[in-house]
């Protein structure tokens, strides 16, 4: 998971006001629906997949909406705000125009093992279940501390917690499981940034109360890494990664060097067995539910970026879009996780996104070029003619792996992330890679801002490092057939692909709410520049959807901090291929896409859903027999549209409301007076429609 870095804040005067208007009133937010989506789609495409709705914070690359979760009982998104620390409840019911209704608190929350959930603690991952007992995981003030999972009642008038049970350090991903029985928490467990403190990753399982309540803390069982230490019970297998722990950096030895390196990301649900994304660690761990133990790890093995049907474009210098094969292995290292069923056999789907450990105590990054420099060890004289900066010169590298036998030179290069979605069997193996398609197909989308940056408009700014980056990931049925959702956290969109039979998985179509025109980063209007940073993804299936009959998928955008809906219609069979970008506009129970059901319990980018943090987040965890909607990674925004006039904004942001009638206009009459009234001299910007 890539974590928000403090930017932005909006002024006192205006924050206060806009609390002040928020107690009072429930408002909704700008409109962030660009004239143009991008709309690029297979021939003959059975799906058509359009915005048609947005909620905005007005916060830039602050995390401020990353994680999403639907309950359906109440028609209502929980949003992860990460930059604010709060949760934030959405109407939904008309998913064109969401409305926030209240924050969630969790400072103060008391804690089943006696503590108290403090001011200064990270929400990081929600999920609800199906009678609307929500779980939010809690990271605490300092990381490396144990963390909180605080329950509350996501039907509720108030969204006042009923409690709290403590967990493991920085919980990161929360998941019901299918039949609610269970949550599922993965306690990623990071290091301080000075490497002082490590603490162990882990998996918490929770025995959950059939009433609204929350759970005692006896009913927390943690599953641990010991078994997979030397001399445990269980044999850690050649391939996972182990590397840059306390040891390493030179802060001391670990008693459990293994536990302490391990860092759950994104949990999956199939049957009895969760199984959890180790995204540094290039694995998965598979943990039997019923004895909260961790049974097996599974390492993922790497992508040989020198194959046919593995190009990749690995420098931002070589003057445009240069897909080739190169001598260099990918790591996938999957942020989120999600699964299903296809005739009868369960199957595991990532989304693979790369992950690094970069912090001031141990950093494994370094560039090809800079190899054999400040003190790095060189590459060996069969790769020396490829340091160029428009060969493999700029591209990004692990330093933690390639040594020749000899330890003297990097004979191999590893570079992070798959820049693909792979579906695998549940002992690991490799069904299907997407190999090259995600940058073939923005490079045909976006030849202008292929592999761009997520904070500004570029060409290539991330072609050095992991492309696209595909963190987030949901799945859902619609019709007949079931789709993978894959946002792209850099350039941004979300993709979509028949996996319905794992080994004949087809293209169907990409969007991307984004104006490229507009370049935050270099001074342009957050209000035009669309989605940035998709992070959690949740599919909502049309039996439960409020546009009925049709599905929709919600996605959380942590840089733009925008949540945006997007309707899913079968299409009738019109021909495919690129589009401009269909906004649907239109909220009216529409086409039927069918009883579409998830199939898969993901919120977002599995996160709770299916990201995180996700990462937070759950991945799409779904066994393909249950609708659920329980997943946020990592984790979202939904951005939207239909029947709205195109600059909807809150009074507080200081853009216009839609036309919603008399009772509208009177209540932005009363809200623009208390804003003139409490903060005067505030520039209020207006969106150009």
């Amino acid at each position: 998971m890539t974590r928000p870095r403090p930017s932005h804040v909006r002024a006192a005067t205006a924050a206060t006001a806009g609390l002040a208007l928020a107690g009072a009133f429930a408002l909704p937010a700008s409109a962030g629906i660009v004239d143009e989506p991008i709309s690029h789609s297979a021939p003959g495409a059975a799906l058509e997949l359009a915005p048609i709705g947005t909620y905005e914070t007005g916060i830039f690359d602050e995390g401020a909406s990353e994680i999403v979760g639907y309950d359906a009982g109440s028609q209502r998104l929980i949003v992860i705000n990460a930059a604010q620390a709060l949760v934030e409840v959405l109407d939904v019911s008309d998913p064109a125009a969401p409305v926030k209704l209240f924050d969630v608190p969790t400072a103060g929350v008391g804690s089943a093992d006696e503590s108290t959930v403090p001011g200064d603690a990270v929400a990081n991952s929600v999920d609800v279940r199906a009678d609307g007992l929500g779980a939010i995981a809690v990271e605490a003030g300092d990381k490396v501390g144990n963390g909180w999972v605080v329950f509350f009642d996501a039907r509720s008038e108030d969204g006042a917690p009923i409690g709290a049970v403590r967990v493991g350090a920085l919980p990161d991903m929360v998941t019901f499981t299918p039949d609610g029985s269970q949550l599922l928490v993965a306690n990623e467990g990071e290091p301080a940034e000075d490497y002082s403190v490590d603490p162990e990753g882990s998996v918490a399982v929770i025995d959950v109360p059939d009433a609204l309540d929350a759970p005692a803390q006896g009913d927390v069982a943690i599953a641990d890494f010991h078994a997979f230490e030397e001399g445990g019970s269980l044999e850690l297998p050649e391939g996972v990664r182990i590397y840059g722990g306390r040891e390493d950096a030179g802060t001391g030895i670990p008693e459990f060097p293994v536990s302490e390196n391990l860092e759950p990301e994104y949990i999956t649900v199939v049957g009895d067995r969760a199984f959890v994304t180790l995204q540094e660690a290039n694995a998965l761990a598979e943990v039997d539910l019923a004895g909260a133990e961790v049974t097996a790890i599974h390492a993922l093995g790497t992508k040989d970026w020198s194959q046919p049907g593995n190009e990749l474009d690995p420098s931002d210098e070589d003057g445009g879009i240069n897909l080739g094969n190169w001598p260099v292995q990918g790591l996938y290292q999957p942020d989120a996780i999600g699964s299903y069923v296809a005739n009868g056999v369960p199957y595991l789907v990532t989304a693979n996104e790369g992950d690094t450990r970069d912090w001031e105590g141990y950093s494994e990054v370094a560039r090809v070029k800079d190899l054999g420099e400040d003190g790095l060890l060189p590459v060996c004289e069969d790769l020396a003619d490829l340091t160029a900066d428009e060969a493999l010169g700029r591209l990004n590298i692990t330093t933690a792996d390639g040594l020749s036998g000899d330890g003297t030179c990097y004979e191999t290069l590893y570079a992070n992330g798959g820049r693909s979605f792979s579906i695998w069997s549940t002992a690991g193996g490799q069904i299907f890679d997407s190999g090259a398609q995600f940058e073939e197909l923005t490079a045909e989308a976006l030849p202008e801002f292929f592999n761009s940056n997520h904070s500004e408009s570029n060409l290539e700014g991330r072609s050095d490092d992991k492309g696209p980056e595909p963190e987030g990931l949901a799945i859902g049925t619609v019709g007949d057939s079931t789709y993978a959702f894959v946002g792209f956290e850099r350039v941004g969109g979300v993709v979509v692909f028949d996996i319905t039979a794992p080994d004949a998985v087809e293209f169907v179509t990409y969007v991307n709410n984004r104006d490229f025109a507009v370049s935050v980063e270099d001074g342009g209007a957050l209000a035009d520049a669309g989605d940035l940073g998709p992070e959690g993804l949740e599919f909502i299936p049309a039996d439960v959807s409020p546009i009925e009959g049709t599905a929709l998928l919600a996605i959380g955008n942590e840089v733009s901090g925008s949540t945006t809906f997007y309707r899913i219609d079968e299409a009738d069979g019109g021909p495919g291929g690129d589009e401009d970008g269909a906004e649907d506009g239109s909220d009216d129970g529409g086409d039927d896409s069918g009883s579409d059901e998830s199939g898969s319990d993901e919120s977002g980018s599995d996160e709770s859903g299916s990201g995180e943090s996700g990462s937070g987040e759950s991945g799409a965890d779904e066994n393909g027999t249950d609708d659920g909607a329980a997943e946020s990674g990592d984790d979202h925004g939904a951005d939207d549209g239909a029947g709205d006039d195109g600059a909807d904004e809150s009074g507080a942001d200081g853009g216009e409301l839609p036309d919603t009638g008399a009772g509208a206009a009177t209540l932005m009459l009363t809200a623009g007076a208390l804003l003139l009234a409490g903060a005067a001299g505030y520039a209020v910007r207006r969106r150009t429609a």
